[in-house]
């Protein structure tokens, strides 16, 4: 630990100990460009990132990001990021070696409020061509099942009530647009960064729904004048708690929101902007017309990986990521599943195979460096799970290949939702819809099946006899022989 600590802020920034890398831009000079609603961890040690790398090689100083948010929780987000000029601090967790660079790409951030006024005020701005947003998986009304858009949730029935005081992201950017389209200003391009495969098309799908609801004609528009491009994106980033706080003191910074992240980063997008880009290329984005193998391949094998691991890790006290591919039967099950049965349902991409990206995940996931939690991981499984991993499933059952370990999957999930360890202690609520999952794991103690009969998570994977007798042999074998047993007879079969 450095005994001169540095706040950080824009007068500062000469004063920061030798090898910390800063801004070489002006950061004066920078535009608006781009609103980002949701500015987590993720965003700054991604998008952000991208942008900044530009701005060093001189370039997109008309893209500046004001940051926005539509929860309570943002609004300290933003009294954080404002009290340092909105500058933040990423540490890479290299094996090798941890470095710190202080990013600048932000240059401002919206006032917080409930009808959203200033929001849309600043998304209405000509100047402003990109909205982007991470807000979660299961941020955007979509149903788990179906994947329709959900009109009856209480918060899209508001916006179409009151589209001009919408409480939501989705429901300030019709109103922006629609103050847009009545200026002659026109549309933007509105740029989902969440892990969701067909991001684009899954927000296009949102904001058109709601604005039917209300205005039909706007709809259309917004249907045919703005962009939804599709994107695949990639970097492991952890929550910020004290020893991240610590990680950044050590280099002599006192940052109130910092960023740890892995020393990889990957962002896939569909080249489908109506009011320009930056050229994110040039700090080694991707541009493709197939989004989709790409974000396939990382979906179904790092994301779906993710839950894999974090569930058992869950049921058997394992702390962190690292620990569990560390762990004799944790790490050999996730290995198993994606190189036997992931695989399988994942096409090859231009430079990788299924095979070698499990690999690279692999090596990913077991970083030490990489403090990332068990529980942060396993957070929202009904819409990881179905998200990451049914699809897969689906595939394996529909090609008649190998998924018993899938199956095991579910089990360990259900296992994990019953709420207790095997060492006896308790799981803290871990999704939006713990109670009735709890209620579910319970009875499926007992009656497995019982699991499976949550149409909102199974749909008809609950009469796939197949899935279903797999499932009820592991779940059944898992709460009579404990899941270390269990995963020894997977592994040996």
């Amino acid at each position: 630990m450095l005994e001169t600590m540095h706040r950080i802020s824009s007068a500062t920034l000469n004063d920061l100990p030798e090898g910390v890398s800063v801004p070489t831009y002006d950061r004066s000079a920078i535009t608006p460009g781009i609103v980002h609603i949701g500015l987590g961890n993720f965003h700054r040690a991604h998008q952000s990132w991208y942008l900044h790398r530009l701005m060093q090689q001189g370039v997109a100083m008309d893209w500046g990001i004001i940051g926005a948010g539509v929860r309570a929780g943002d609004a300290a987000q933003r009294d954080r990021l404002a009290a340092q000029d909105y500058l933040t601090t990423l540490i890479e967790l290299d094996p090798k070696g941890r470095s710190a660079e202080i990013v600048g790409a932000m240059i401002g951030f919206v006032q917080v409020e409930e009808d959203n006024a200033a929001l849309i005020a600043q998304m209405t701005d000509p100047a402003i061509r990109i909205v982007a947003l991470t807000v979660t998986e299961s941020g955007y009304y979509i149903d788990p099942v179906t994947k329709a858009f959900d009109a009856k949730h209480p918060d899209m029935q508001h916006d179409a009530a009151y589209p001009d005081r919408p409480r939501t992201a989705f429901g300030a950017m019709i109103a922006a647009l629609k103050m847009r389209r009545a200026n002659g200003t026109g549309p933007f391009t509105a740029q989902s960064c969440d892990n969701l495969q067909g991001n684009g098309t899954i927000l296009r799908q949102t904001v058109v729904s709601l604005a039917k609801l209300s205005d039909p004609d706007l709809a259309d528009w917004i249907d045919c004048s703005c962009s939804f491009p599709n994107s695949m994106v990639d970097c492991i980033v952890p929550a910020t708690g004290p020893k991240e706080l610590d990680i950044v003191r050590s280099f002599g910074i006192e940052d109130a929101a910092p960023v740890t992240h892995e020393n990889y980063r990957q962002w896939v997008i569909e080249d489908d902007f109506c009011a320009g880009r930056p050229d994110w290329d040039k700090a080694g984005a991707t541009f493709t017309d197939d989004v989709h193998a790409f974000e396939a391949m990382k979906i179904r094998i790092l994301n779906g990986g993710h839950q894999l691991i974090a569930d058992a890790g869950e049921v058997l006290s394992v702390e962190f990521i690292s620990e569990c591919m560390d762990h004799p039967l944790i790490g050999d099950f996730f290995r198993k599943v994606a190189k036997t049965e992931i695989a399988l349902q994942v096409q090859s991409v231009p430079g990788m195979d299924p095979e070698t990206y499990v690999d690279l995940i692999d090596g990913r996931f077991s970083n030490p460096e990489i403090v990332d939690t068990v529980r942060r991981v396993a957070f929202d499984g009904s819409s990881r799970q179905t998200g990451f991993i049914l699809p897969t499933l689906r595939d394996a059952l529909s090609s008649s290949d190998p998924m018993d370990g899938l199956a095991l999957s579910q089990a360990i999930w259900a296992r994990m939702c019953e709420g207790t360890r095997e060492d006896g202690s308790v799981i803290a609520p871990n999704d939006p819809i713990w109670d009735s999952l709890t209620i579910a794991a319970k009875a499926a103690k007992s009656d497995p099946q019982a699991w499976l009969n949550q149409r909102d998570l199974y749909g008809d994977l609950a009469e796939h006899e197949a899935f279903a007798d797999r499932f009820r042999h592991w779940l059944s074998m898992i709460w009579k022989d404990g899941l270390e047993a269990v995963l020894g007879i997977y592994l040996r079969g």
